[in-house]
């Protein structure tokens, strides 16, 4: 049995226990088969086996990274530039590029390369104290391409030892052979790329905006996926509005992401269906988008989530903490709600509400985290510095990883 001893506290996002997050001073954490058996006061902490000493640190779950993008080979430096003289995303995407070029260059790579390069990412992203990182495909494009893409993220995953939970984005962009007849692609998404990956996914997802996929286009992907069993996120409303939120919230969908063209019509939809919002605050800043309206999901009761949306163009970053300060500074999410964020909430998103949290008899996915010198062990002291949260360790179903 493994216990942790000597927390300063432990969040434990437990809905059984006193406000947001859940909050035990002076904590400790018993483990044992992979589950927490006991959360209390550290005087009355049971004898364990093997012992993790906090030595004042913050114990939580292990972070949920719910959106990125991380499978992928290339580069695209030179369209940073780009958009940083004027040109659009879109605009840069339409002409062959964005997405598109990343297509190009992940296809050319072979599976054992997109793997390491998928388990670098992954190592890095337990580094900062996740155990939990959602993984879309999208840069194959072709049946074979998009199962390649997914089988190299779990490959990764076992190498790394964090959970992967994979999702089926065939529907991120017509690839350039197809621009002439985009009802074929997206029969090929519905048909023979869905077949390819259904073993290797739990959800599907679809990018509905200018230059990627029509609102019809993408209620008939994600409808096909649902049909298949998988649960249903989408890539919704960032740079126009198209209504795909409201679409998708009918089928039920498990999260909309991005959100910054989001109507009121919209939002009332989510709220209705559960649906969670998925803010992506580093995808924002680099595409100089205006913020979601965050003021008015909130009033509904939307749950938030917050992601990296690592990916290499417009939003190249791996750091879950980063991107949980700038939700709070750019987006005004409270210190709760960027915390719920990134465990809680964050599972919602990705199917697994059991993940995110720290209650007795649940998965033992623990984080042992203390924020930089100088900060308090409390929940604004780690979320307010913008990086440099120090990971002291990082359990995935009790096993010890990175």
């Amino acid at each position: 049995m493994w216990v942790i001893r000597r927390a300063a506290c432990a969040l434990t996002l437990d809905p059984a226990r006193p406000g947001a997050l859940g909050v035990v001073p002076d904590a400790a954490v018993a483990i044992a088969g992979g589950r927490v058996v006991w959360i209390g006061p550290d005087r009355d902490a049971p004898a364990g086996d093997d012992v993790i000493d906090a030595d004042g640190a913050v114990v939580m779950p292990g972070l949920v990274d719910c959106h990125t993008h991380l499978v992928w080979a290339g580069e695209r430096s030179g369209e940073f530039e780009r958009r940083l003289a004027g040109e659009s995303y879109a605009a840069i995407l339409e002409e062959g590029g964005g997405i598109l070029s990343t297509v190009r260059a992940t296809r050319a790579a072979s599976e054992s390369a997109l793997t390491a390069l998928a388990a670098a990412r992954l190592r890095h992203a337990v580094s900062r104290g996740c155990t939990t990182v959602e993984v879309k495909s999208g840069y194959g494009l072709t049946p074979e391409a998009e199962a390649r893409c997914l089988r190299a993220a779990h490959a990764a995953a076992a190498q790394v030892g964090v959970r992967v939970v994979g999702t089926f984005l065939g529907g991120h962009t017509v690839p350039a052979e197809h621009r002439g007849d985009r009802a074929a692609y997206v029969a090929e998404v519905i048909g023979a790329q869905l077949t390819a990956v259904r073993s290797l996914v739990t959800a599907i997802d679809c990018y509905v905006d200018r230059g990627a996929f029509t609102l019809d286009e993408g209620r008939a992907i994600l409808a096909a996926g649902r049909a298949a069993g998988l649960g249903v996120r989408v890539h919704a409303e960032q740079v126009t509005h198209t209504g795909i939120a409201a679409a998708a919230a009918a089928l039920g969908a498990w999260s909309c992401d991005h959100l910054e063209q989001l109507d009121e019509a919209g939002v009332r939809a989510m709220a209705e269906a559960g649906t969670v919002g998925v803010l992506l605050p580093a995808a924002m800043l680099y595409l100089r988008d205006p913020p979601p309206p965050v003021a008015l999901l909130r009033a509904a009761g939307v749950p938030l989530a917050i992601a990296t949306d690592w990916n290499p163009g417009t939003s190249p970053t791996g750091d879950l903490w980063a991107c949980a300060t700038l939700a709070t500074i750019t987006l005004r999410l409270t210190v709760d709600e960027a915390i719920r964020g990134i465990t809680a909430v964050a599972a919602q998103a990705i199917g697994r509400p059991d993940l995110g949290r720290l209650v007795v008899g649940g998965p033992a996915d623990v984080l042992v985290v203390r924020p930089p010198p100088g900060f308090p062990p409390t929940a604004a002291g780690l979320i307010q510095p913008l990086g440099g949260q120090q990971v002291v360790a990082v359990l995935r179903d009790g096993a010890r990883i990175g």
